[in-house]
């Protein structure tokens, strides 16, 4: 993807969000077009959009690929790293001053800023066509949503930034949650609204209308909706564009059917030619008999049944000394082109999962239960009893989400956290790591330092004054 007209404005003009000392005002470089030129013809205005979708990939480790997956999965019981320097993570240990931490905050809030000033600049152009005009404000609305959903899920409450007021912004306080979550369920609905069917070419690299309705669903079963979720992932459910492969290997291609939102490979750093994703790129033995430097817990590999096909396919031994390790492999290249694989965002399973919760908890479990079959089909199990109680058929979706979305975007630690479930399942767990490793107020990550030295009306999370 080539690097051209990526950014309106710079992208730190929030100071006290992101954490910059101030704003130095220079000229853009000679990739970047002005704001007053940016939203002039539906091409300019349309590569300030995608230049968002290549930033996110650009660079290893940034919130868009790898922090987003790899930082909750420790956070939770999935894997671990064999750095130490990420530690904190595996054993709860978290402090202000984490600089993984701060990048989670502070990349977030600058897309954020991003997609603000181009929502702003589509709106107020007369020079764009209506339909990408409509495909831009939807975009816009899609991923800001999106970035809010991830900031809501690791820190609570947070500011809520709606336009490109810096001034306004620099200083706001924390936003509940529950308002934050009010302003990305409007924000979906809206993206619904004008984001089209199809996409904008031949991959799924830029949302569209199934997307929108995706991160709808998931914000609905988040927020206690249940209709609503179950009304929302049916109808994507029902869009033959997608579907579940039988092939597991298949479903992390960038040609997969169904995958829903992709992020597409970005060649950026030197060396990194033939890179399709990062995840890979991280995990997967630089050679066949080689070592990975991350580790499945073994909780994670003890959940899986005896026959399922998700343990076998997507993850992967390796031998360092006398011990065998696993690790994830749903995306199975680490250098390799042309590119094959795209890290993928949003996918069909969890939508049936969704449906399957959010039809328990409305007591449907005869077809809660149908939904849940359908991804043990796939991966090769036996059907659920027809006579599970409520409390069964919930514990069933909790197991199911574990093994099919494990590694992906930091499912499990929100769904331990959403569902009461973490100081269950997690103290004693990390109590076997190191004493005393899990305390209930774990489950939000802290306020960044460089944040709060810049803003003094952020507070910080409970646990970490």
């Amino acid at each position: 993807m080539k690097h051209t007209l990526r950014y309106i404005l710079p992208l730190l003009l929030l100071p006290a969000i992101v954490g910059c000392k101030k704003y130095v005002d220079v000229p853009p470089p000679q990739d970047q077009l002005p704001a007053e030129a940016a939203f002039t013809t539906d091409k300019t205005a349309t590569a300030t959009m995608v230049g968002l979708y290549s930033d996110m990939n650009g660079y290893n480790y940034s919130f868009g690929n790898v922090l987003a997956s790899f930082m909750p999965a420790m956070s939770a019981d999935e894997f671990y790293s064999a750095f130490t320097s990420f530690d904190a993570f595996k054993l709860n240990s978290l402090t202000p001053d984490n600089s993984y931490v701060n990048t989670l905050w502070q990349q977030p809030y600058s897309y954020i800023y991003h997609v603000n000033a181009i929502y702003e600049g589509v709106a107020a152009s007369n020079s764009l066509s209506p339909a990408v005009k409509s495909q831009l404000l939807g975009e816009a609305r899609f991923m800001r949503a999106f970035f809010y959903f991830y900031l809501v899920n690791y820190f609570g409450d947070v500011p809520l930034v709606l336009d490109t007021d810096a001034r306004k912004n620099s200083n706001l306080p924390r936003t509940s949650a529950a308002q934050v979550y009010e302003s990305i369920i409007n924000d979906l609905k809206e993206a619904v609204d004008k984001l089209q069917d199809d996409y904008q070419n031949s991959e799924r690299i830029r949302p569209n209308k199934a997307a929108a309705k995706t991160l709808l669903a998931r914000a609905y079963l988040y927020t206690g909706k249940w209709s609503d979720a179950e009304t929302m992932a049916g109808e994507v459910i029902g869009d033959n564009r997608y579907q579940l492969l039988t092939n597991l290997n298949s479903v992390f291609l960038k040609t997969s059917q169904e995958a829903i939102f992709q992020i597409a490979a970005v060649n950026t750093v030197t060396g990194a030619g033939g890179m399709n994703t990062w995840e890979g790129f991280n995990i997967v033995p630089a050679t066949p008999t080689g070592r990975s430097y991350y580790v499945i817990f073994p909780e994670l590999m003890n959940a899986f049944e005896p026959g399922d096909l998700r343990k076998a396919n997507w993850t992967k031994s390796y031998v360092v000394g006398a011990n065998t390790l696993y690790c994830p492999f749903k995306y199975q290249n680490r250098l390799i082109s042309p590119v094959v694989e795209y890290t993928t965002v949003l996918r069909l399973a969890e939508l049936y999962l969704i449906r399957a919760e959010a039809r328990a908890k409305q007591n449907k479990l005869d077809i809660a239960i149908d939904d849940l079959d359908e991804i043990r089909h796939r991966a090769g199990l036996d059907p659920l009893d027809d006579n599970l109680t409520q409390d069964q058929v919930l514990l069933a979706v909790e197991q199911e989400r574990r093994v099919e979305l494990f590694s992906e975007w930091g499912h499990r630690w929100f769904d331990l956290k959403r569902t009461n479930r973490a100081d269950a399942v997690l103290a004693p767990m990390k109590a076997a790591l190191q004493p005393s490793a899990w305390q209930s107020t774990d489950t939000l990550y802290p306020i960044p330092a460089p944040a709060r030295r810049t803003n003094i009306n952020l507070s910080q999370n409970n646990g970490y004054n």
